[in-house]
C-alpha cells in the first residue's frame, strides 16, 4: 500500500545578505494512512518550514513530496489550488472563520467550494457536527462561540471534504488548558473513528502526547523518533519530555 505522504531528501534554504540558511536539510519520511503523527523541535528548528512545504504554502528548494503518489512539487499554481482543495484540510492556529457566517456555513462553504450537491451539504455537515459533538452551536457565529468551540468547528470545515491528509499547525496555541484538553479528544476520535491522517506541528509535549508517532527536528533535520505504541498517554508524554528537555524546547501542559 503506497504511503498518503511520501517525502523524499525534502530541502528547504533561504539566502539572507550573502549566508545561505538550511531551514529544512535533507528530510526524508512516510506517513500512512491513518496515522497521527507529531512533529516537534525548538522555535527555529525547521519545523514550521516543513509543513509549510508539505503544505504547498512553500515550494522545497529540493527533493519531492508525494502525496498519494502525486509529486505535488511538480504542480503549478492552477494545479496546486485544486489539489490544495480537494486533498489537505487545514486546523490553523487563530481558527480563521469567517466571522459572517455561522458555524454551519463555515462548514459547508468548504464543500461548496468544491462543488458539492446543495442537497447532500446538509447531511455532510451535520455528520462532521455529530463527530465533534458541535450540533449545539452550528447556529453560533464565531463570536458567540469560545475558543474551543471555533477550533473544533475549524476541525469540522477541515474534515468535512474527506481530505487525504489533515494538517494542523500549533491547534491548541491559543486555547486555555480545558479547551486545548477538549480539542486534543476530538482530533483523537476523528484519527480512531474516521481513520483520519494528521500530522500536526507543536511545540508542546502535552498536545503531542496524544499522537501515534512523533518526528523531532533539530537544525532542519529529524533528529529522533518516538512511536507510542502500547505506551499509555502519561508514559508517552515521559518519553517526549525527556526529548524535549534535551532539545531545549517547552514543556507546557503537564498531566
Amino acid at each position: 500500500m503506497n504511503p498518503v505522504l511520501k517525502v523524499e531528501n525534502l530541502q528547504k534554504f533561504y539566502k539572507t545578505k550573502g549566508a545561505v540558511t538550511k531551514a529544512v536539510n535533507n528530510i526524508s519520511f512516510e506517513v500512512e494512512r491513518g496515522e497521527y503523527i507529531g512533529i516537534m523541535g525548538a522555535s527555529g528548528s525547521g519545523k514550521t518550514t516543513l509543513l509549510n512545504c508539505i503544505s504547498t504554502i512553500d515550494h522545497p528548494t529540493a527533493g519531492q513530496i508525494m502525496i498519494n503518489s502525486q509529486n505535488i512539487t511538480a504542480l503549478n499554481d492552477d494545479e496546486l489550488a485544486r489539489f490544495r482543495r480537494e486533498e489537505l484540510g487545514f486546523i490553523f492556529q487563530n481558527f480563521n472563520l469567517l466571522d459572517t457566517l455561522s458555524g454551519r456555513d463555515n462548514i459547508a462553504l468548504a464543500l461548496a467550494i468544491i462543488g458539492v450537491k446543495p442537497g447532500q451539504i446538509a447531511r455532510i455537515t451535520e455528520q462532521a457536527a455529530m463527530d465533534l459533538e458541535i450540533n449545539s452551536i452550528l447556529d453560533k457565529y464565531p463570536y458567540e462561540m469560545s475558543g474551543g468551540q471555533q477550533q473544533r468547528i475549524a476541525c469540522a470545515r477541515a474534515i468535512v471534504t474527506n481530505p487525504s491528509l489533515i494538517l494542523a499547525d500549533e491547534p491548541t496555541g491559543a486555547l486555555d488548558s480545558k479547551s486545548a484538553g477538549m480539542l486534543l479528544e476530538s482530533l483523537s476520535l476523528l484519527n480512531e473513528r474516521r481513520k483520519a491522517t494528521i500530522l500536526m506541528v507543536t511545540h508542546d509535549a502535552f498536545t503531542a502526547s496524544h499522537c501515534k508517532r512523533i518526528l523531532f527536528i533539530k537544525d532542519g533535520k529529524i533528529f529522533n523518533e518516538l512511536i507510542r505504541g502500547t505506551k499509555s498517554r502519561r508514559e508517552f508524554f515521559e518519553e517526549i519530555i525527556q526529548v524535549v528537555s534535551f532539545l531545549g524546547g517547552d514543556k507546557s501542559h503537564a498531566f
